[in-house]
């Protein structure tokens, strides 16, 4: 019999990467762009808060304004924007459970149960790291990554790697397939993208 949704929290810290620049909107910082009169980041909260042990917020701005929101918060240890991996690795460090699962800040339709799915697909398989996949291509920023791999990540970034895929192919990742719940991924990367995405999370409060 496989591990209960609870079993899986209880392993797992969910980690939100807030860290990147985000040059499409301008330097906005996504986790705090509102959509609905609310942040980006609270809706992803909401939605991780069930399915984890605890919750990191890795940011390297504003980091007063996501405090706010009850979390710990942490830049990373590298300094210079070095991506979503320097993120992961700061994220590993300060988690005191197996697993952490990252999701970023500006993806506010986040599946209520995409923690087990990518648990499944790593306990299948029997590896460290598990990749949504949206039926097209991989979602490297939602993942589930054993944090026993912290050095080897760390020893990816101080040789000046920066691509996450690259360094899933090292340990090897197996795919979680969540073509069910595409909108998961939706998320604003222009500001034209902000009113789509209302109209989503309308749609979702209106089929409660």
């Amino acid at each position: 019999m496989g591990a209960t949704s609870a079993d899986v929290s209880n392993e797992v810290t969910g980690v939100i990467l807030a860290g990147g620049k985000a040059r499409r909107m301008g330097g906005a910082d996504k986790g705090l762009v509102t959509v609905n009169d609310r942040p980006m980041i609270a809706y992803v909260i909401d939605a991780l808060r069930p399915q984890v042990a605890d919750i990191l917020i890795s940011a390297n701005r504003n980091r007063d304004s996501y405090g706010e929101f009850g979390y710990p918060v942490f830049a990373d240890d590298n300094t210079g924007f070095q991506g979503p991996l320097a993120g992961i690795v700061a994220g590993m460090q300060a988690a005191r459970t197996r697993y952490i699962a990252v999701a970023p800040c500006d993806s506010p339709l986040l599946s209520g149960d995409i923690v087990q799915r990518l648990h499944v697909a790593l306990s299948g398989a029997g590896l460290r790291i598990a990749v949504a996949h949206d039926g097209e291509r991989l979602q490297n920023v939602f993942a589930l990554l054993d944090t026993r791999l912290l050095d080897d990540l760390r020893n990816y970034l101080d040789e000046g790697g920066r691509k996450v895929d690259h360094w899933y192919a090292g340990p090897g990742y197996a795919t979680a397939d969540c073509s069910d719940i595409y909108e998961t991924f939706s998320n604003i990367n222009a500001p034209a993208d902000r009113k789509v995405l209302e109209e989503k999370l309308a749609l979702r409060t209106a089929d409660g």
